[in-house]
C-alpha cells in the first residue's frame, strides 16, 4: 500500500535561510521529506516552495501539523496549504452540450487515473444526461437565463454545498460565471479552446482559420471574474496548415482540450499548482 504523504504548499517575501526553517520543521518531527522544490520570483519578491513528507513516523498527528507549522509561518508572513494524499476530492463537472471532456474525465476516474469521487455533473442544457445516468452520477439540468442568473447561481452553490464539492471543472461549459459566483466558490478549473492569450472568448477556431495560423492551442486555467483570463495551469499546441478547414482545427483541438484539461487536474489534485497574482508556479 501507498504510505500517505502529506504536502506543504507555501509562499511567502523572500528571506535567507526560508529552506533550512521550513525543512527542519519535517525533520525535527522525524518526517521523510520525498518531493522538494522551491521558485523564487525576484520580479514579485516572492520564495514559492513545496514539501511532501511520509505520514508513518511522523511524529505530530495531522490535526495538529496545521497548528504547529503556522507557529512557524507566521513570523515569515507565509501563505501556506496543508493537503493529504489519502484525501479523495469531491468534484463536480459543469457541461453545456460538448461530450468530449466529460467523457475523458469520467474514463480517467473510472480507471483510477484520477483519484477522485464525482458526485455530481451540472450542465445549462439537458443533452448529457444520458451520461450520467450510465456513470451513474446526479445529473442537475439548470438553464441559464439573463435576468433569472443570480438565482440559479444560488441554486448551483447549494448543489456544490451538498454534494460537500471541493473543485469544480468547467468540461466545455459555455457560461459565463458571475465574480459573485466566483468569490464564494473559487476552486475552479475551465478549459478554453485556444492557446490564451490568443483569441480568448467565443469561436476561438474560426477566428483562428480566419487568421491563417500554423499552430491551435488548448489552455487550463483558473476560473477568474475576467473572461478567460485566470492564471494558467497547463496549455498545449498542435500544428495545422493551410488544408485544414474549421471542421479539422476543432476535430484536433477536441483532441487537446481533453489532454490538457486532464493534466491541469490532475495538477490541481496533487497539489502541485501554486497561485499567486494572477500567475501558476507548477512544481512537477
Amino acid at each position: 500500500m501507498t504510505i500517505p504523504t502529506a504536502t506543504l504548499l507555501i509562499s511567502c517575501p523572500d528571506q535567507k535561510g526560508l529552506v533550512a526553517k521550513i525543512a527542519n520543521f519535517i525533520y525535527a518531527n522525524g518526517g521523510n521529506i520525498i518531493h522538494a522544490d522551491q521558485h523564487t520570483d525576484f520580479a514579485a519578491g516572492l520564495f514559492l516552495t513545496r514539501l511532501e513528507w511520509q505520514l508513518e513516523g511522523f511524529n505530530l498527528p495531522r490535526e495538529i501539523i496545521g497548528t504547529a507549522f503556522n507557529a512557524i509561518a507566521q513570523p515569515l508572513q507565509a501563505n501556506w496549504q496543508l493537503h493529504f494524499s489519502d484525501a479523495v476530492p469531491r468534484i463536480a463537472i459543469w457541461v453545456s452540450k460538448q461530450d468530449h471532456c466529460l467523457y475523458d474525465l469520467l474514463w480517467r476516474q473510472r480507471s483510477r487515473e484520477l483519484n477522485v469521487c464525482i458526485p455530481l455533473i451540472i450542465s445549462n442544457h439537458p443533452d448529457l444526461g444520458a451520461i450520467a445516468e450510465q456513470f451513474n452520477i446526479d445529473y442537475h439540468y439548470i438553464s441559464i437565463a439573463k435576468d433569472t442568473k443570480q438565482a440559479q447561481e444560488k441554486e448551483q452553490l447549494e448543489l456544490l454545498k451538498k454534494c460537500k464539492i471541493d473543485l469544480v471543472v468547467l468540461a466545455k461549459y459555455m457560461q459565463v460565471l458571475s465574480s459573485e459566483f466566483i468569490i464564494q466558490f473559487p476552486a475552479i478549473i475551465n478549459i478554453h479552446h485556444s492557446f490564451l492569450p490568443a483569441f480568448a472568448g467565443a469561436n476561438p477556431y474560426h477566428r483562428a482559420y480566419d487568421r491563417g495560423v500554423k499552430i491551435i492551442g488548448a489552455t487550463a486555467h483558473y476560473a477568474t471574474a475576467d473572461l478567460d483570463e485566470g492564471p494558467i495551469i497547463e496549455q498545449d499546441v498542435v500544428g495545422v496548415s493551410h488544408r485544414d478547414s474549421v471542421e479539422d482545427l476543432i476535430r484536433k483541438g477536441k483532441d487537446l482540450e481533453r489532454v490538457v484539461l486532464a493534466r491541469a487536474v490532475r495538477l490541481h489534485l496533487q497539489n502541485r499548482v501554486l497561485v499567486y497574482g494572477n500567475r501558476t508556479v507548477v512544481f512537477e
